[in-house]
């Protein structure tokens, strides 16, 4: 008997194990709404209502003039994280199957993924999902170092129902809003405006000078006084 009850307990271990990694694979690959979600719109209506109907009161007309604050305007240059709280721990996780989920990133760490990321020249790349350049477009860099548009990666996420990454198919990664692609492609639209306004001056200099200074060469100078002789008229 007690051989039948150790057997038993040994196949209820295993099948428990073997539940909890099953759940632990679907939890692994499953597209949580971290990255996809927009950071803008966090906020819940509920709560919203409810503060509404509590700061409703009667409004007596005064006659003084009130001042209307603006409204802040946010940073466009500003970076922040998109999924700042790790995923819950899993069955597996909490029997010790398997290892907890890595903590957040501290700023120091983004700061390291963002050189890698620099010197591996992934925002002056185009897009890995689109083939695109990033210009002004909203961009993501993951925890892994890549980095794409944030519409590429929430249309892959979507597609795939996973989290991982489209380049090194890591799991459940960590995402932060940059603006590099944007900054690079300000820097270029300025340099070739510059570019296009010195050439401009230059052009305009040279046909200037064409017409004062005359050429060393024999036939052009010849060419050069025959039409001041044409064009020179007598008072």
């Amino acid at each position: 008997m007690l051989k039948n009850k150790g057997h038993s307990s040994k196949k209820d271990n295993l099948a428990v194990n073997a539940v909890a990694l099953q759940d632990h694979i679907l939890h692994d690959l499953q597209l949580r709404n971290l990255s996809v979600a927009d950071h803008s719109k966090t906020q819940v209506r509920k709560k919203e209502n409810t503060s509404l109907q509590r700061e409703t009161k009667a409004v007596i007309d005064t006659g003084l003039k009130k001042t209307t604050q603006c409204p802040k305007l946010e940073d466009s240059e500003k970076e922040y994280v998109l999924d700042p709280k790790p995923p819950p721990l899993t069955l597996a996780q909490k029997l010790g199957l398997i290892g907890p989920p890595p903590p957040p990133l501290s700023s120091d760490d983004w700061e390291k993924v963002k050189q890698r990321s620099l010197l591996q020249g992934d925002s002056v790349q185009p897009c890995p999902i689109c083939k695109e350049e990033f210009e002004l477009r909203p961009q993501v860099l993951l925890s892994c170092s890549h980095v794409f548009h944030r519409a590429c990666l929430q249309a892959f996420e979507k597609f795939t129902n996973k989290k991982t990454c489209p380049l090194c198919r890591k799991n459940q990664y960590q995402t932060r809003v940059i603006h590099d692609g944007a900054r690079l492609f300000r820097i270029k639209c300025v340099t070739r405006i510059q570019a296009y306004w010195r050439g401009y001056v230059v052009r305009k200099w040279y046909r200037n000078l064409r017409k004062t200074v005359p050429p060393t060469d024999a036939k052009l100078r010849k060419k050069f006084f025959e039409k001041k002789t044409q064009d020179w008229k007598p008072a």
